[in-house]
Parts: structure tokens; sequence; C-alpha cells
């Protein structure tokens, strides 16, 4: 999984395969999610991984089924459905009715696949009411892009600003950068980079880059659009925390500023960075990842 949430869904398959074949629903799915994306569309692999998923209730295989023409192509049909999609409806409503948030989630999806999208809305507001953190980023983008009545921008914002906070408080690391995001747009700069260092500690690649670069060159990063940095310049951390990245999961870009930045520092302070890498960051902590959603593209 730490490769899947990197994006290395190649490097990801021999070592999702045994989970999946031990039983494991998530790893099945997830083989195939990483089938497909390596071969941009429905492969026999992608096909036979996400069937053994939705045997065992797998919400999402059953989207990708759909969505991969398998009934219609393939004749690999759920017997107890007309389709893949009423499938997973049928099984996921009395959940949520019983109040499971991430079958609420997972009907937003499902009920977008058959084309009701004002039902699916409906529960996703009913998933964020309910506290899941996924359902509330969702939300907040919705809102960010016009989704709902409010009087005055200032209100959207203060709606989406309450939703991603309570989804950043509740650790879900994606809405902390979806609330940063909001605070700047609220003109909140301070507030907004330390949420977007929060989002760079628990692991988020671009966050991380972009804190890194802020320590390294701050001017630059301000010029680049990346905002103010509220912190002061440190070019040994920032160079430490590219360095970290580049040694532990071969981040192109991180190696990309450090070529572009070398001659901002000395031998001796890229020797100095390297050496608090090795004790602060490289591999400490939350292991890196994009934080890929669940079902996406």
């Amino acid at each position: 999984m730490i490769d899947y949430n990197l994006g290395y869904v190649v490097d990801a398959i021999p070592k999702l395969q045994p989970a999946a074949e031990a039983g494991d629903v998530e790893a099945m799915y997830y083989l195939g999610e990483s089938h497909r994306i390596t071969h941009m569309g429905m492969t026999r692999d992608a096909l036979e991984w996400y069937l053994k998923a939705a045997e065992q209730g797998e919400p999402y295989a059953m989207l990708r089924l759909w969505g991969g023409g398998a009934c219609v192509a393939g004749d690999y049909c759920p017997e107890d459905a007309e389709g893949w999609r009423e499938k997973a409806r049928d099984e996921q409503l009395p959940l949520a009715e019983e109040g499971d948030a991430e079958a609420m989630l997972a009907l937003y999806y499902i009920y977008g696949a058959l084309d009701d999208s004002d039902e699916g809305n409906e529960w996703l507001e009913k998933a964020a009411e309910a506290g899941n953190p996924e359902a509330q980023d969702r939300l907040v983008k919705m809102i960010q892009d016009g989704y709902g009545f409010y009087w005055s921008d200032g209100r959207r914002l203060e709606a989406a600003e309450t939703l991603a906070r309570d989804a950043a408080n509740q650790g879900y690391v994606p809405a902390m950068l979806t609330l940063s995001g909001v605070l700047s747009d609220k003109g909140e700069a301070e507030e907004s980079w330390e949420w977007k260092v929060s989002a760079s500690e628990s692991g988020m690649v671009g966050p991380m880059l972009g804190v890194a670069y802020c320590y390294l060159n701050p001017a630059e990063y301000k010029e680049l659009g990346g905002g103010v940095c509220f912190a002061g310049q440190d070019k040994v951390k920032g160079w430490a925390i590219l360095y970290a990245m580049v040694e532990e999961i071969d981040n192109q870009q991180a190696e990309s500023l450090m070529e572009m930045s070398g001659d901002l520092l000395t031998y001796e302070q890229r020797q100095e960075a390297e050496a608090l890498s090795e004790e602060e960051w490289l591999n400490h902590g939350p292991s890196l990842s994009k934080f890929p959603p669940r079902y996406g593209f």
C-alpha cells in the first residue's frame, strides 16, 4: 500500500498479491486498481480481482465492474441483481439506513453511477453529518465549486471551513491541505501555513515539497505562488527534508529542487543537512503518501 499510495502501482502488484490471495478484501480491490491503472483500463487480471472483492461485498469493486463493462461485454454479471451498480446499492443501502457512514459515502458514488446525483448528494451530506472525514472533505470541494445555496461567498467559505476543520481534526490528511486552501482563501495566511505544515508532517508528499522549498528559498517560493512562509529561512532544514524524500521514495521533484538550489548551501551545510535528515526525517514518522482517493479516476 505504501507503493500504491505513492503512485508506484507496478511495484505494488507483486506485494499486494500475496495478501489478496490470502483473502484480504482490501488487497483484492487495490490489486484490481493497480492492474487497471497500469494498463489504463480493464484487464483480465483487474477483472479477476474486482470480481473476488465484489464477492466479499466490496462496493467500489462493483462500481469498477460496472464501469469496465464486465456484465455487458464479458457476461460477468451478479446473479441476484440487475447489474453491478444495482447490487452495490442493494447491499449498501440497508447499512447506510442503519447509520453506517462508510456505506453512506459509498452510496454517493453508487447513485452517481446510477445517474441520480441528487440522491447521491443527499447521502454524501448524511455521511458528512455522521462525521466521515472523507465525505466531509469531498463535500468541501463541492461547496467550493458552487454546490449548495449560501447568501454570500463569506458564508460559503465558513461552511467549507467548518467541514474541513472537522475532517482535519480527525487526522484525515487530505483535509489538512483542503483546510489550508480554505483558510488561504479567507486571508488567514498564517493558520493556512500551519495546516500545510501539519499535512507535511503527516507524510503528504505535495505539502512536504512546498514546506521544504519554503525553508530552502522562501523568496522564490513566494514568487512561484506558494504563498508566505511563516518560518525563517533554514536552508539546512529544507535540504534535509528534500534529501529524505529523494532517499526514501526517489521523489523526482525533490531531486530537481535540490539540483536547482545546490548553490545555496556550502558543502558543510549539505553534510549537516544529510545528517539531520537521517536523524529527523529519513524513514522516521508516517509513510510518505500522495493519499489517493479510494474511488478515483
